[in-house]
Order: structure tokens, then sequence, then C-alpha cells
């Protein structure tokens, strides 16, 4: 049995929705985290920041829980916030191209 080496504290305060994840983010954790951020995907006019400055790894089923989350926020009016990305984090989101369609950025704001 593999171990889920990944942390996700969630906190709801009306419409704003904030997450520290800590951990990695790989095939084996990326349904946990998509578990984690499943009851939010459908509600309207939220606005969701995670705090990703504890994330050690993230690979592509990573960034597939984000552009999941990304898609459903946008189908929702609703915002999404990724915030503390690591020089790595930063990179991959980078390569990928969707810091260009995402809110990223390596400072944490209104973190947990």
């Amino acid at each position: 049995m593999a171990v889920l080496n990944i942390v996700t504290n969630i906190k709801e305060d009306g419409n704003n929705i904030t997450a520290k994840v800590c951990g990695e983010i790989d095939a084996y954790t990326a349904p946990k985290l998509r578990e984690a951020f499943r009851p939010y995907s459908d509600k309207k006019h939220i606005k969701i920041i995670v705090d990703l400055s504890e994330v050690s790894y993230m690979d592509s089923t990573g960034l597939g829980v984000f552009v999941g989350l990304f898609k459903s926020t946008r189908a929702n009016d609703s915002s999404l916030y990724l915030n503390g990305l690591s020089a790595r984090l930063q990179r991959l989101f980078d390569i990928t191209g969707l810091a260009d369609i995402m809110e990223v950025n390596k400072e944490v704001e209104g973190g947990v």
C-alpha cells in the first residue's frame, strides 16, 4: 500500500476558500487532492486561494488537478489563485503555458 505524502488544510469563510497543500503532488496523491477540492468545484461566485509554498514536488497529474479546478471555477463565475510557488513549480506552470492563463504567484497571499 502506497503512503499518500500530502496534507491539505482547507478553510471556508463565506465565499472565500483558503487551502494549504503540503507534500508531493503526483499520480498517487493527486486523487486525494482532487477529492479535497471536489466540494468547491461546482460552487458559484467563490474565491479559492491555494498556498503551495510547502509543496516539494508536482508532476503532470498535479497540474491536471489544478487545470480541472480552474475550469470549474471559470464555468461557475468563481476564481482560483495559486500562491507560494517555488521556483521549480513556477517553472512548471511557465513551461506548460498555464502561468499565462491562471493566477499564479510566488508570494503567499491570503494563506491559511
